[in-house]
């Protein structure tokens, strides 16, 4: 059972939330859209999140920290069998994500624009198939690790919220967020890294689309690292 919405402080979010003044068609969006697509955490949820759509789904991807919301908008393309809900407080980035909602008509994907760990402790238990953090913020610097998200916290929401047998995707191009993860991974005990060669952790995923900043990535000498682990 899902427990009811905390009231408190950001917990997990530390980046930017506005960038350029929204105008026009964006701002729209923000005004109109949003508020139909929102997940609505303001009240305990104990359903089935496919409530929450207009079609009925077998399985629900979330996807943390979307940016732009190209991974995700590919996804909701492709896939038009899953629900998804995406992630992201900037507000220039949800505008875009928006934009392509309304182009394609996806039908798919709900939102939410603040801290993901809110979310995540609104959800019903075992509600997700799958999450995705791809390419969260990997501060770079020491004394801010604190701030990444993947913590035992939150891979403690992660198992929590995922069914039996869930996925969490993670990728990055930063080998400090990889070892991090992979050594958090280890210590909270309840995922299986499902690799079996390096081909796992270095060829992206079936259906992957690359994102600018993953291009530039690799332009800069950084190589992705793809790792999926499963829930025990």
């Amino acid at each position: 059972m899902s427990q009811p919405h905390k009231s408190r402080a950001t917990e997990s979010f530390y980046g930017r939330r506005k960038g350029q003044q929204l105008r026009g068609r964006k701002q729209r969006f923000m005004d109109e859209l949003l508020p139909q697509l929102r997940m609505p955490i303001e009240q305990p949820f104990t359903g089935d999140l496919a409530e929450l759509y207009p079609q009925s789904a077998d399985r629900t991807h979330l996807e943390i920290g979307f940016g732009g919301g190209e991974h995700l908008a590919h996804q909701a393309r492709s896939h038009p069998e899953i629900n998804f809900v995406g992630v992201e407080p900037f507000i220039n980035g949800m505008a875009k994500m928006l934009g392509e909602i309304e182009d394609n008509g996806l039908s798919n994907v709900r939102l939410y624009d603040d801290d993901a760990t809110q979310l995540l402790d609104w959800l019903p238990a075992q509600s997700l198939d799958q999450i995705d953090l791809l390419y969260p913020d990997p501060w770079p610097k020491k004394r801010h690790w604190k701030r990444r998200f993947v913590s035992q916290v939150n891979l403690e929401r992660f198992w929590r919220a995922l069914k039996p047998g869930g996925h969490f995707r993670f990728a990055s191009d930063i080998d400090t967020y990889v070892n991090w993860t992979l050594g958090h991974i280890h210590k909270h005990g309840k995922f299986v890294w499902t690799a079996r060669s390096a081909a796992d952790w270095n060829e992206p995923w079936d259906g992957w689309i690359r994102t600018r900043y993953e291009a530039k990535a690799i332009r800069e000498g950084r190589p992705p690292c793809y790792l999926v682990f499963e829930k025990a």
